[in-house]
């Protein structure tokens, strides 16, 4: 009866959503805070439904009932323990359970965390996140209901993806949808300032922390699902413009605008209508991720195929939901008045707001690649396919700018900087940057490529420029540095190092294809790759051949890698494990093919310098993130502040922000 249960328990957590939102949104309305006060109960009392909802798909994973159907299409017995709770978002109808319950994971910080809120504002919000999953529970009970039967129980399931059983997929979902997710939370923000007219320096101070988070939880599944496709599909690229990439991408692009912009609407008082509209698109892509990946529209290995009607209810709910948030926004914006004194070009607003549009430029030019094929097919233009080669031609022009604005903003004070200050704080951080850049190249991989090198010293000013502002920052005070300026900087410093690795790996990889037969060598890159032969081996629901493959350099042995062909027992489909050597300055590559006449095998060996600094890149920027979230001094501060609206208008000297720039 468990599955019974979990299908109860999604009715009963419908039943709290109803609840989280109508009962509050009656609360506002008529003034009544009774009803209002409801909201944080109802948020909680749905997150519970959700996780025994959730724990009773897992029990039916991990005990193998294959009388519920989702289980018995993608699991088996002879699947690792750890797989088979990882194949619980595997495809369609577990992963959307997995959103809901981040979503229900999201309200119920709010509702743990907005006793320092006003009471209209915490109820307004946590209704509007109840609408939301109003619409996707009925979106899995009407459509996607994870816990379908069917008699008599088939004594074997078929299995799970085979791309999906790797490790790193087991912890990318959840990361990702937490960012997906974690934007309706800033949505909800914005749509409750619509509605009570309020967008202040109390308002950002309530929406920062968590937009932030949400940033920071994308950032590392985004990274996560980078070095997945690394490691997993045996293509050697890291990034390839695919749809679903892009669908998480966009929202990533324009949740770090919103980042940028509630920093200055907090500080100065300005851009309050775009910072909100911001909100409202960020939540709105993630949105439309959703509807591409479970639409049927577009092709990926990322995608689940699914039948029409699906794509339409989400494409219905996400007209509804962005529809009507855009007309509240074009009725109540024109309220938000921003100050009337102009932005200084040299200041530190006026170049987070070009950072801001490069940004939302950049994210309207993958949308259209991303949109645009399916628009075509749609008109009967027939297929069209939009690849890396219009991706690299629009959206790299874009990142130079940003880059250079990341290093500039940090040494530029808020209102005006002297063009003075500006020269003293730049001209090193502008030497070192040109220096590295060039040295490195030069001194790793030997020869020059302008682009490349370009794009180096690139990353490397973002990284000066960070340095330079730590140093000021210590050396001009006795007290501890905050955490948030530390964590700013280390982000900037994440950016830095992606963008050393994307240029460096861009401009310098190469691979080779070769036929080798056992005891033959291949030189490429510096290194001589020796072929030693195929083993057998056999996995807890595989078989493979594993290629042996020695790596040297100047005849000693640096590294062994064993790439693999596994055949799958019950699918039989067939995938590459690639071998690679991991170094910090590069990663020999070696992906095996087919066999071929006699003991020959088709091999194709890759040279990927400084790929590694992409991921570390990421990985700090969203420690960074971190790092500033947990800055106690902030949330001290707030809950010091806020629970009175009128001690919550910002005056001079007393703002988690007031110490950077300065």
């Amino acid at each position: 009866m468990i599955p019974e249960l979990g299908h109860l328990a999604l009715i009963l957590a419908l039943a709290m959503a109803l609840v989280q939102s109508l009962w509050p949104i009656y609360g506002i309305v008529c003034q009544r805070p009774a009803y209002q006060r409801v909201a944080g109960p109802a948020a909680v009392g749905q997150f519970l439904m959700l996780g025994a909802a959730f724990v009773a798909l897992g029990w039916a994973f991990f005990f193998n009932d294959f009388s519920v159907v989702y289980v018995a299409e993608n699991s088996n017995t002879n699947l690792p323990w750890f797989y088979r709770l990882g194949a619980i978002w595997g495809a369609h109808e577990g992963s959307l359970l997995l959103w809901m319950m981040e979503l229900a994971m999201w309200s119920l910080a709010v509702a743990l965390a907005s006793r320092s809120l006003p009471r209209e504002v915490a109820s307004g919000v946590l209704a509007v996140m109840g609408l939301v999953s109003v619409g996707f529970l009925l979106f899995t009970l009407t459509t996607s209901d994870p816990f379908t039967r069917q008699f008599p129980a088939p004594g074997q399931g078929r299995d799970l993806n085979p791309l999906l059983q790797d490790p790193g997929l087991v912890f990318h979902p959840p990361m990702l949808y937490m960012g997906y997710v974690g934007f309706c939370v800033a949505f909800a923000f914005a749509i409750t300032a619509l509605i009570t007219g309020r967008v202040d320096a109390a308002w950002t101070r309530w929406t920062r922390p968590w937009t932030l988070a949400a940033w920071v939880f994308l950032t590392i599944g985004i990274t996560l699902g980078s070095l997945w496709a690394y490691n997993e599909l045996g293509w050697g690229g890291w990034w390839f413009w695919d749809p679903v990439e892009n669908a998480s991408f966009m929202p990533w692009l324009v949740g770090t605008a919103l980042i940028h912009s509630l920093a200055v609407t907090e500080k100065r008082g300005i851009f309050q209508s775009w910072t909100v509209l911001l909100a409202i698109t960020a939540f709105a892509l993630s949105l439309l991720g959703t509807f591409l990946v479970r639409s049927g529209v577009l092709v990926s290995v990322h995608a689940f195929a699914t039948d029409p009607s699906r794509g339409i209810y989400i494409l219905s709910f996400f007209a509804i939901v962005v529809g009507s948030s855009l007309l509240l926004y074009a009725i109540r914006a024109p309220r938000f008045q921003s100050g009337s004194e102009p932005v200084a070009v040299l200041s530190r607003e006026g170049l987070l707001l070009m950072n801001n549009l490069f940004l939302v430029v950049a994210a309207a030019a993958v949308l259209i690649g991303t949109l645009y094929p399916i628009f075509a097919d749609a008109l009967g233009f027939g297929r069209i396919s939009v690849g890396p080669p219009y991706f690299n031609k629009v959206f790299v022009p874009l990142t130079a700018p940003l880059v250079l604005f990341i290093g500039a903003g940090a040494a530029m004070a808020w209102k005006r900087t002297r063009r003075e200050t500006l020269k003293s704080r730049l001209w090193l951080p502008a030497i070192a940057a040109v220096v590295v850049g060039v040295a490195l190249p030069a001194l790793t991989v030997g020869v020059h490529v302008v682009a490349a090198v370009a794009g180096c010293v690139l990353g490397c000013w973002a990284i000066a420029t960070a340095l330079e502002e730590l140093w000021r920052r210590i050396r001009g005070t006795r007290i501890k540095l905050p955490r948030q300026i530390l964590g700013m900087a280390l982000a900037h410093i994440g950016v830095g190092i992606f963008v050393i690795g994307v240029s460096l790996v861009s401009g310098y990889g190469g691979e080779r294809d070769a036929r080798m037969v056992p005891g033959q060598s291949v030189d490429f890159g510096g290194y001589s790759i020796v072929f030693n032969g195929i083993r057998a081996e056999k996995g807890p629901n595989y078989t493979a051949r594993v290629g042996e493959f020695d790596i040297r350099r100047d005849g000693e042995t640096v590294a062994h890698v064993t790439p693999a062909k596994r055949a799958y027992d019950h699918s039989g489909q067939q995938m590459t494990e690639a071998g690679i050597d991991h170094r910090l300055f590069g990663d020999l590559y070696v992906s095996l093919g087919d066999s071929l006449s006699g003991k020959a095998w088709s091999v194709r060996i890759y040279d990927r310098p400084f790929v590694f600094w992409i991921w570390a890149g990421g990985f700090l920027a969203a420690f960074g993130g971190l790092l500033a979230l947990s800055d106690k001094r902030y949330w001290r501060r707030r809950r010091a502040r806020e629970t009175d609206p009128a001690k919550a208008v910002r005056s001079p000297g007393h703002g988690p922000l007031d110490e950077v720039g300065t």
